[in-house]
C-alpha cells in the first residue's frame, strides 16, 4: 500500500510553498532531528526567553515558526492584525525553514530561551510534552469550542492542552488529469474504488503514456500511507500506549505491495525513485506531469497546482472493500500553536494563540496556508478570498467529515525517527538487498527501539 512521498506535518506545507517549506526534502532528516531534541531536552530545562515586561507596560513576545518566504509574509500580516488590536504586546517573528527548525529550538529549550509561541509538529509535540517543555494551554482564556474535535483533541494529552491546531489537513492521492487524458484513460471513482483498482489504473496508465511517465508516484518516505494501510487492515501504526500497533508481517504485506506495482512498472523504477527523492515540489513527477498520481497531503495541493500550471484533483485513498467508508483517514492537524512552559508571559501568550485560532483577522491573514482552518465560523468567513484549489481542499475535507475512521493514537517520543527507518527499508526492498519479510523484521525492530 502507498505510502506518502511527502508529507507537511510534515507536514506535514506545501500549500505555502512547496511544503516542507521549500523542498519536500527537509522533511527527511527527522530520525536525527528527533535523535538531538530528545538528547538535548534531557539536557536541562525547558526554556522560555521572553523579555520582562517594558517601563510602559508593553511586553515582548517571541514566535518561531518554520515555511517559506510566503508563509512568513502571511503569518507577518496575522501579527500586524494582532499588534493593532493589543499595542502593548509586541509579536517579535523567528522563522526558519524545517530542515534547521528542531535542532535550533532543542537547543533553546535546554538553554532555557525557548520562543513563547512554537510552531510545533505533530512528530514531536509528545516529545516536549512529557519533559515538560510545552504550556497547558486548557489553564489560559483560549477558545476552543468551535474548532473541529478530532483536531483539538490531536493536541491534548495526560500532560493537558499542549497544541492547538494550526490547520487541519487529510491523506490523499492528488491526480494529473491531464496525464490520464493523453493516455486515454478515464479517472478512478474513489469513491469505489479498491487497491487492486489503483495497480490496475497505474499500470495502464504507464503502458499507454510516453516512456519516463509512469501511472503513480512510489512511496516509502512517509510513514503515513503506511499508517492508512494498517488502519485499512485493523491495525495500527502507534497504540494508545506508545508502543507499535503492528508486527513485522504487517508492514511487510505492504511493502509487498510495493514491489508489486514496481514489477506491473505502474510505478518508476528503484533508481528513479531514488533520483526523484532529491526533487523539490515543483519538480516532483506530480507537477511535470511524469505521474498520473501520487501521495500527498491536502493542503499541498495549492503548491503542487502552481508548479504543474494546470488543474488537479483530490482523490480518496482506494480501500480494500471499494467503499469511501472503509478508507479509514482522519483529520490531522497540520500543525500547532504550542508555548513554552517557561514563558515568562503566559497570558499574554494564550492570549495570541487565541487569536490565531479564532479570530476572524488572524484569518483573513493566514488563510489556507497550515491547512484548512480548525475554527468552522473562521473557515467560513475567509472563503470568499481562498484561491480555487484552496477551495478544493476545503471541499475535499468537509466531504470526506462522515467517512472518517477513529482519530488515531499520537505519536509516542522517539516516533521523529520513524520516518527515515522507513525511508530506509522501503530502498532496501525495491533494490532487492533485502526481501519483505527481512525488511520488516529489521524495520519493526528499530521502530521498537526507536520508541521504546
Amino acid at each position: 500500500m502507498p505510502l506518502f512521498p511527502r508529507s507537511e506535518s510534515a507536514a506535514q506545507n506545501h500549500s505555502a510553498e512547496t511544503p516542507s517549506n521549500g523542498a519536500r526534502r527537509r522533511f527527511r532528516k527527522t530520525g536525527v532531528i528527533a535523535a538531538a531534541a530528545a538528547a538535548v531536552l534531557a539536557l536541562g530545562a525547558c526554556g522560555g526567553g521572553a523579555a520582562p515586561q517594558s517601563a510602559d507596560g508593553t511586553v515582548e513576545l517571541r514566535f518561531s515558526w518554520w515555511g517559506s518566504d510566503k508563509r512568513a509574509q502571511l503569518t507577518q500580516a496575522a501579527i500586524a492584525a494582532f499588534e493593532a488590536e493589543n499595542p502593548k504586546i509586541k509579536i517579535k517573528p523567528e522563522y526558519g525553514d524545517w530542515s534547521g527548525y528542531w535542532d535550533k529550538l532543542a537547543t533553546q529549550v535546554a538553554a532555557n530561551d525557548a520562543p513563547d509561541i512554537i510552531q510545533m509538529d505533530e512528530k514531536y509535540i509528545t516529545e516536549y510534552s512529557t519533559r515538560g517543555a510545552l504550556l497547558d494551554l486548557s489553564k489560559y482564556e483560549i477558545d476552543t469550542s468551535k474548532l473541529d474535535e478530532a483536531a483539538l483533541n490531536a493536541g491534548k494529552s495526560e500532560d493537558g492542552l499542549t497544541g492547538v491546531a494550526a490547520g487541519i489537513n487529510a491523506a490523499t492521492i492528488v491526480a494529473n488529469p491531464a496525464v490520464f487524458q493523453a493516455a486515454g484513460v478515464a479517472l478512478p471513482d474513489d469513491k469505489t474504488w479498491t487497491w487492486e483498482d489503483f495497480g490496475r489504473i497505474s499500470a495502464e496508465l504507464t503502458a499507454k503514456s510516453p516512456k519516463g511517465t509512469y501511472g503513480s508516484a512510489a512511496y516509502g518516505t512517509d510513514e503515513a500511507s503506511l499508517a492508512v494501510w494498517l488502519r485499512q487492515n485493523g491495525k495500527s501504526l502507534y497504540t494508545s500506549e506508545g508502543k507499535l500497533g503492528f508486527e513485522p508481517a504487517d508492514i511487510a504485506e505492504w511493502w509487498k505491495f510495493l514491489k508489486e506495482l514496481s514489477e506491473k512498472k505502474a510505478v518508476p523504477s528503484a533508481s528513479e525513485v531514488v533520483e526523484a527523492e532529491a526533487a523539490p515540489l515543483d519538480q516532483s513527477g506530480l507537477a511535470t506531469g511524469k505521474n498520473g498520481l501520487a501521495f500527498w497531503w491536502s493542503n499541498q495541493l495549492p503548491a503542487l497546482e502552481k508548479a504543474a500550471g494546470s488543474d488537479l484533483q483530490i482523490l480518496r485513498f482506494p480501500s480494500k472493500t471499494g467503499k469511501a467508508a472503509d478508507t479509514q483517514l482522519w483529520y490531522k492537524a497540520s500543525q500547532f500553536w504550542s508555548a513554552s512552559s517557561r514563558t515568562k508571559h503566559p497570558k499574554e501568550t494564550a492570549k495570541f494563540i487565541d487569536f490565531l485560532a479564532n479570530n476572524e483577522k488572524a484569518g483573513q491573514a493566514l488563510l489556507a496556508d497550515r491547512g484548512v482552518y480548525p475554527n468552522t465560523e473562521v473557515r467560513d468567513a475567509i472563503a470568499a478570498k481562498l484561491t480555487p484549489a484552496d477551495i478544493k481542499v476545503v471541499k475535499f475535507i468537509d466531504q470526506i467529515k462522515g467517512e472518517l475512521g477513529e482519530a488515531p493514537a499520537p505519536p509516542p517520543k522517539g516516533a521523529g525517527a520513524i520516518q527515515e527507518i522507513v525511508k530506509r527499508y522501503t530502498s532496501e526492498v525495491l533494490f532487492n538487498r533485502l526481501s519483505t519479510e527481512e525488511a520488516g523484521k529489521k524495520a519493526h525492530g528499530e521502530m521498537k527501539s526507536a520508541i521504546s
